[in-house]
């Protein structure tokens, strides 16, 4: 069982090794900028006023790698050096996903499809490598199709993880947020992990989290560097293999707890699909200003933070803080009550509601105290969405990110 300072010192290395590696990618921009830099200003979704390198996810990449590589050497204990060839593997299944955001960080032309197949491959080769594969959502009857038809169980796991790589890529809108979100979900993870003392699904946890926070420390708050289509991607796909290897490994962890932990980013994905395929009748892919964490911008921290702040960014940077403190919340919740699948479904349950309640409140421009009824959310969204697409060039003015 890995020691404190085993624990401690996984994520440090990862964070250590991440922090340096962004370091550089800053320092050597003059070089790379060409085709690293995010240069477009005025997309629909950019907040930013001058060129920033969106290459981040390298350094994830580079984090998580030196890792394994201080299990694997660094430490005499013969189980945990031959557990981080698994955070090995883990990285080879993810470099398709990788390499199809980074690509497309460079050279902006790689479809929104391509990526999407990207990360399908990523799951299947965990599937092959690993074994990550979901053969039971607590659903009954789902779970024994799932035993019954292996192959199904495949393909719902390939779409899984599909879904939760592009869901942290769709949060990835301000600075901050993707860092944070990485780090509270794994750390929710990997908790969970530790306490069925599970260290193969805790070091995966431990690695990914260490070197988020090495990217998060130098993104946040200025907005020096992005994380990029590649680092979102790369981030989504772990978080998502970590919450599968922990509920294939371990049958005292209920899959819907581990929904629970990862549910934002969840939620934010499947919503922007309904409010543009059902409600607007436009492709799922095409970009808007609609996302929570731009509402929570426009409607809530334009108010807050003065007009005079000391640095431009700070409206940017304030978003993250917000989205943080009700992803910790939300993530305690999941860890802390939701040990039986009734809990669990009743976490997020609720998690879904306080989303719509809030996602109105912002879309309306209006905080007085109202009682809310679920079963009248659907239509007071779709009226709040149509009201406010008419909005859309009402955006403050631009800032720095």
């Amino acid at each position: 069982m890995l020691s404190g300072t085993d624990i401690i010192s996984t994520a440090m290395v990862a964070a250590l090794v991440s922090f340096i590696a962004c370091l550089l990618i800053l320092l050597t921009q003059r070089w790379h900028g060409s085709l690293s830099l995010d240069s477009d200003t005025k997309g629909v979704q950019k907040f930013h006023t001058r060129p920033v390198p969106r290459i981040g996810g390298v350094a994830i990449l580079f984090g998580t790698f030196a890792s394994a590589l201080y299990l694997s050497f660094g430490s005499a204990n013969a189980a945990q050096s031959a557990q981080s060839s698994t955070v090995m593997w883990l990285l080879l299944a993810g470099l398709p996903a990788f390499v199809a955001g980074l690509v497309e960080d460079m050279t902006k032309k790689v479809s929104i499809h391509g990526r999407l197949i990207a990360t399908f491959a990523s799951a299947l080769l965990a599937c092959w490598l690993l074994g990550a594969i979901l053969l039971r959502v607590d659903v009954w009857g789902i779970d024994a199709l799932f035993r019954w038809a292996p192959f199904i169980a495949i393909t719902f796991t390939v779409f899984a993880v599909g879904g939760v790589a592009n869901a942290v890529n769709i949060i990835d809108g301000f600075n901050g947020i993707a860092g944070s979100t990485v780090i509270i979900l794994l750390a929710g993870l990997g908790f969970l992990a530790w306490r069925t003392e599970d260290m193969l699904v805790l070091q995966l946890a431990l690695a990914g989290a260490g070197a988020s926070l090495g990217f998060l420390l130098v993104n946040y708050p200025a907005g020096r560097l992005f994380l990029g289509d590649g680092g979102a991607y790369l981030a989504g796909f772990w978080i998502a293999e970590v919450a599968i290897l922990l509920i294939a490994r371990n049958p005292d962890v209920n899959a819907w707890q581990a929904l629970a932990v990862c549910s934002y980013p969840v939620i934010e994905a499947m919503y922007s699909i309904y409010r543009k395929k059902i409600v607007r009748k436009s492709s799922p892919a095409l970009p808007d200003r609609l996302h929570m964490h731009m509402l929570v911008y426009r409607r809530l921290v334009w108010k807050l933070v003065p007009r005079n702040a000391p640095q431009p960014w700070m409206r940017n940077a304030s978003v993250a803080s917000v989205l943080a403190v009700w992803i910790a919340v939300s993530t305690a919740a999941a860890v802390l009550l939701g040990d039986t699948t009734s809990a669990a479904v009743a976490i997020v349950i609720a998690q879904v509601v306080a989303y719509i309640a809030f996602y109105t409140r912002l879309v309306r421009g209006t905080w007085r105290i109202r009682s809310f009824r679920s079963m009248r959310a659907a239509p007071q969204m779709r009226r709040a969405v149509k009201m406010h697409s008419k909005l859309q060039p009402d955006v403050p003015v631009r800032e720095s990110a």
